[in-house]
C-alpha cells in the first residue's frame, strides 16, 4: 500500500531497547550487522479498537525466530507484549499496524557476530486495509512468481526472519508491474506454497484445501481461520497442492495479519469467484478481531 508520508520523518514514539523515544531518533548505525547480513527478525501485528489481536503468541513467535537465527531477545514475551501496548498506546492509535523487530548490532561488522548486542524496537502506525476493500470483494488479481520458497534444509524457513523477504520483495514488485496484487510462489518441489506476504486457500465442493506448512511459515492468522472453519464444521485438508490442479478449484482467499481475510479472483489464467465459504470466514474473522464489521463478497 502506497504512503506518501516517509517512514523515517514521522511524529510518535517508537519503543527501543526499554524505552519510548521520539520516531525520528529511532536509528542504528549504518555498519548494524541486521543490515549487511540479515540477522533481524520481526513480526507484524494489528491492534483493531486499541486492541493488539493474538499479541502474545506474535511475542512468542518473536523469540522463537531469534533462537532460529542464535541470537537471545533480551526481554521476555511479557515485557513485549507491554512494549507493543505502551507504543499503540504513546501514539494515541485504535486501529493499527504493529511492528516489532530484533536484530543484531553494530559492534562486529562480518559473518561472525557472536559479540554483538541484541536490539529489540517496535513501532506503530495507523494502516487500513492491505488491499483496497472495493478491490478486496471483487477478488485481488495474483500472477505466478519465478522465484520458490526454498528447501528447510537451505533456509531457516520457520523463523519469521528479514532474509527470507527478499525474494518476496523481487516477486511483489514484479506482479505490481504487471498490474497484479501479489504473486503465488511455489516451494523448492514445485508444490504451492504461499503469497509473497500471505498464506492461500482454496475451495473444493465446499471444503478447504491448503498446503502444508513445512517450508514457510505457519502464519497465526492461517491457523486462526482454519479454526473458524472447523467450528462452522468446514472441512479442512492440509497437504501437499500441485499446479495443475489451479483448475479444480471454485474459490481461493488469503490471510495474513496484513491481508486478514482476502477473497482471489485469479490466479494466472485460473478465475475463481468468492462466494459463501470465502464470505464467511471473512466475516468471521473480522466479527472475532473488530464486532460488527461484516462484508459481503459480490
Amino acid at each position: 500500500m502506497a504512503d506518501l508520508i516517509p517512514f523515517h520523518d514521522r511524529d510518535g514514539f517508537i519503543w527501543m531497547d526499554g524505552a519510548l523515544v521520539p520516531w525520528r531518533n529511532a536509528n542504528v548505525h549504518i555498519l548494524t550487522h541486521g543490515l549487511h547480513y540479515a540477522s533481524s527478525v520481526f513480526e507484524g501485528e494489528r491492534a483493531y479498537d486499541g486492541e493488539i489481536f493474538k499479541l502474545t503468541e506474535h511475542s512468542e513467535r518473536l523469540i522463537a525466530s531469534a533462537r532460529i537465527l542464535d541470537f537471545t531477545i533480551p526481554y521476555t514475551v511479557a515485557e513485549i507484549d507491554q512494549a507493543c501496548r505502551d507504543v499503540v498506546a504513546a501514539n494515541k492509535l485504535s486501529d493499527c499496524y504493529v511492528r516489532p523487530v530484533a536484530w543484531r548490532g553494530s559492534e562486529q561488522m562480518g559473518v561472525s557476530a557472536q559479540n554483538s548486542k541484541i536490539h529489540l524496537a517496535v513501532a506503530a502506525w495507523d494502516w487500513g486495509s492491505y488491499f483496497p476493500m472495493e478491490q478486496r470483494l471483487k477478488g485481488i488479481r495474483i500472477t505466478n512468481a519465478v522465484y520458490r520458497r526454498p528447501d528447510p534444509a537451505c533456509a531457516p524457513s520457520r523463523a519469521k526472519a528479514a532474509g527470507l523477504y527478499m525474494i518476496c520483495t523481487l516477486e511483489k514488485h514484479r506482479a505490481e508491474r504487471m498490474g497484479y496484487s501479489d504473486a503465488l510462489m511455489l516451494d523448492w518441489k514445485g508444490r504451492v506454497a504461499e503469497c509473497t506476504g500471505a498464506n492461500i486457500f482454496f475451495v473444493k465442493d465446499g471444503v478447504i484445501h491448503t498446503p502444508t506448512a513445512d517450508c514457510f511459515l505457519n502464519g497465526i492468522t492461517r491457523r486462526t481461520v482454519i479454526e473458524l472453519a472447523k467450528k462452522r464444521g468446514i472441512q479442512v485438508i492440509e497437504r501437499d497442492i500441485m499446479p495443475d490442479e489451479l483448475a479444480s478449484f471454485s474459490e481461493c482467499f488469503i490471510t495474513g495479519t496484513a491481508a486478514e481475510v482476502t477473497p482471489v479472483s485469479e490466479i494466472g489464467e485460473h478465475k475463481y469467484k468468492p462466494a459463501k465459504v470465502t464470505e464467511t470466514l471473512l466475516n468471521d474473522y473480522m466479527e472475532l478481531v473488530k464486532p460488527k464489521k461484516r462484508v459481503a463478497a459480490e
